[in-house]
């Protein structure tokens, strides 16, 4: 009965560790990334549509993301969206494609996007903590179990509890870093 509390808890921190990476990919670092408008959605024909599926994102010269729409007559529904989706960074439509310039970040814009990669990466530490907790009540609950097989168990739970604080640890401090580099 331990391995499975083991092996389930190992996939939902997995998922955790996927969605932080996935958020932080979204956090601005001064240059440009297509992954900057992961959450960007349009409102394409009265579905919301993620922008990367209805238009090609590429990047030139290291500081514009160039947004080309497949279909352009949703060009003015993705611009909306990149208005809405709070991305700090004014659109600029030119007709045929809309062009992103990500600005340089100054000191003070480092330091609160170093504290939302901080503030993500705390959260995600939660996540974690409420698995370690839902897994040691499974542990608790189990009849079948003897008390050395319970106490092996969560000392398991715990070392794999460690292993994913860590490994948050180590992504947020590589984002923080790139963030903070000028």
């Amino acid at each position: 009965m331990a391995y499975p509390i083991i092996e389930t808890s190992t996939k939902k921190m997995d998922k955790v560790i996927d969605h932080l990476k996935d958020e932080l990919s979204t956090i601005r670092t001064g240059m440009a990334s297509p992954a900057m408008l992961n959450h960007v959605e349009v409102d394409y024909y009265g579905t919301p549509t993620p922008v990367n599926q209805i238009a090609g994102i590429s990047v030139q010269e290291g500081r514009i993301i160039v947004i080309k729409p497949y279909d352009r007559s949703s060009l003015k529904d993705i611009e909306r969206a990149c208005n809405e989706a709070d991305l700090g960074i004014a659109p600029q439509n030119d007709g045929t494609v809309i062009r992103l310039t990500v600005p340089q970040l100054t000191g003070e814009t480092r330091k609160e996007m170093a504290k939302k990669v901080g503030k993500i990466a705390e959260d995600c530490k939660v996540q974690i903590r409420n698995i370690r907790r839902d897994a040691n009540q499974v542990v608790k609950k189990d009849k079948e179990m003897d008390e050395d097989t319970q106490k092996d168990c969560e000392n398991e739970v715990q070392k794999l509890t460690d292993k994913y604080v860590k490994k948050i640890d180590e992504l947020a401090k590589a984002k923080e870093k790139e963030v903070l580099k000028q």
